[in-house]
């Protein structure tokens, strides 16, 4: 949620005025570093529209930061903006103006504060005192004794207590009340749930799973680690992915396979879907595969492994130039792929070129809001229309790429109707789709359960400890 920025003394410059040398020689009060390390990060996300989940590690290796100064960081910057949407509506009560007229600094500290009371196990006394002395550190003594006042006012409640004061009855207005109680923007709920289907439990339990920190899950790239490589360094198995190992803690660039790119960090739902497409069934003898939108690169990383495997070259295509650096990363040394900076809907190749073809589109992202929860805030539904153009364009061109017998993966890690089936639809009644058809997608998905009637794959959070993946295979026929 990017809050108006109004007018206010810069965060962290003294008081000045005529209070003599005292005044001068005054040393305010250091905050902890778990608290400033996590306010400083909201201040990047609010300021920079940065990702939470790419400053705060780099930001904990700065400052050297480990155990439990490093989870507390950890746990107050998701844990503050997956609940913004229901500590703002908390504080909405507890201020003596519209909450959008309150400094955004001063509201990063107020949401921290909120957040440690409502939902951590700190104690009521600890949680003001070090929310205050992080006040007066970034602040000022003023705003500090104003974030004081307003955080005894949240404290008189406790969340379940606030939800019944600041939440429409269920019956009354349901997506009002799972939105204020969920922490979702009423409209990402609907679209949840209309994609969801079903009634009250389903989608309350998916809206819950967004809240829920997700497990680091970690891929050994076929050929070049191995599972057994990542259990010794203290990972255990994968749900769904004979590739996937889950850290339980510590940070994966720690281990030297993920260091050398022998393996990466990667949802299992993204896993699976690479794994689709490269086990779909394709006539006749291969040699080219396309990714068609590769950036940031996981899923080109597993292609490539695989593909070296059987002596199949890949092509990865990214439109953007730092983009393209983190696919070569992912990639590795392997002079038979290539990795190019291009536009996927602008091919520099001749049509029917390849035998697979993924494309992993340009999304609002709705299926990773458990690890960029931030997303929720800054999406508006005006995006799904603006994305959908791009979307089909690039389906489009994806089918153009595929040779006769081979295979198109449609990938979006978002689960909204208007970005997936909707987009396959439209492509295949289009003269793009003729001579495709839509294949069974579930038997590439060996093992995984709930898949829902088909053709098409979704995954969900709740149901599958994965993001919120959809796959669509459509054909070239042979004739």
């Amino acid at each position: 949620m990017t809050r108006p920025v109004t007018p206010g003394r810069t965060p962290g410059s003294p008081d000045t005025g005529a209070r003599g040398k005292a005044a001068r020689t005054y040393r305010r009060p250091k905050p902890d570093a778990a608290r400033r390390a996590a306010f400083d990060v909201l201040r990047q996300v609010d300021e920079r529209d940065a990702y939470a989940n790419l400053v705060l590690p780099g930001l904990l290796r700065d400052r050297r930061m480990t155990g439990r100064d490093a989870a507390l960081a950890t746990e107050l910057v998701h844990g503050t903006l997956r609940r913004q949407g229901t500590y703002d509506a908390i504080l909405d009560r507890c201020v003596d103006r519209p909450i959008n007229e309150v400094d955004p600094p001063v509201l990063d500290v107020l949401c921290l504060g909120a957040h440690q009371l409502l939902s951590t196990r700190i104690p009521t006394h600890a949680a003001v005192s070090a929310t205050v002395e992080l006040a007066r550190g970034v602040l000022g003594d003023g705003r500090a004794k104003f974030v004081n006042a307003v955080l005894r006012k949240v404290a008189a409640k406790d969340l379940d207590a606030w939800f019944d004061e600041v939440a429409p009855p269920y019956d009354e207005d349901p997506e009002g009340f799972l939105s204020v109680v969920h922490s979702h923007p009423r409209w990402v709920v609907g679209a949840l749930w209309d994609a969801l289907g079903g009634g009250r439990e389903g989608i309350e339990a998916l809206l819950a799973a967004d809240n829920a920190p997700p497990a680091v899950t970690l891929v050994a790239r076929p050929g070049r680690a191995t599972l057994e490589e990542l259990f010794e360094a203290g990972a255990a198995p994968g749900r769904w992915s004979p590739l996937a190992a889950v850290l339980p803690e510590g940070d994966p660039g720690a281990l030297a396979a993920v260091r050398d790119g022998r393996a990466g960090v990667q949802d299992e739902g993204s896993q699976l879907v690479a794994q689709a497409l490269a086990n779909a069934d394709v006539a006749g003898t291969e040699s080219r595969w396309l990714d068609l939108c590769a950036g940031p690169g996981g899923k080109a990383g597993l292609l490539a492994a695989i593909a070296t495997r059987r002596d199949v070259a890949l092509l990865a295509v990214e439109r953007r130039h730092h983009r393209a650096r983190l696919v070569r990363n992912a990639i590795g040394w392997n002079t038979r792929h290539q990795v190019v900076t291009a536009d996927g809907t602008r091919p520099a190749w001749a049509p029917g070129s390849f035998d697979r073809v993924i494309a992993d589109v340009p999304c609002s992202g709705l299926g990773a809001l458990r690890r960029r929860p931030e997303s929720r805030w800054r999406r508006r539904p005006e995006d799904i229309a603006e994305l959908g153009p791009l979307q089909r364009e690039l389906l489009a061109s994806a089918l153009a790429a595929v040779r006769p017998g081979g295979v198109v993966a449609y990938v979006t890690c978002s689960p909204h109707r208007a970005e997936t089936r909707a987009v396959v639809d439209d492509v295949l009644g289009s003269a793009a789709g003729k001579g495709f058809v839509l294949e069974d997608a579930r038997p590439y998905f060996p093992g995984v359960t709930d898949l829902g009637d088909g053709p098409d794959v979704q995954l969900w959070p709740h149901l599958h400890g994965t993001d919120a993946m959809y796959t669509a295979l459509l054909r070239r026929s042979e004739g």
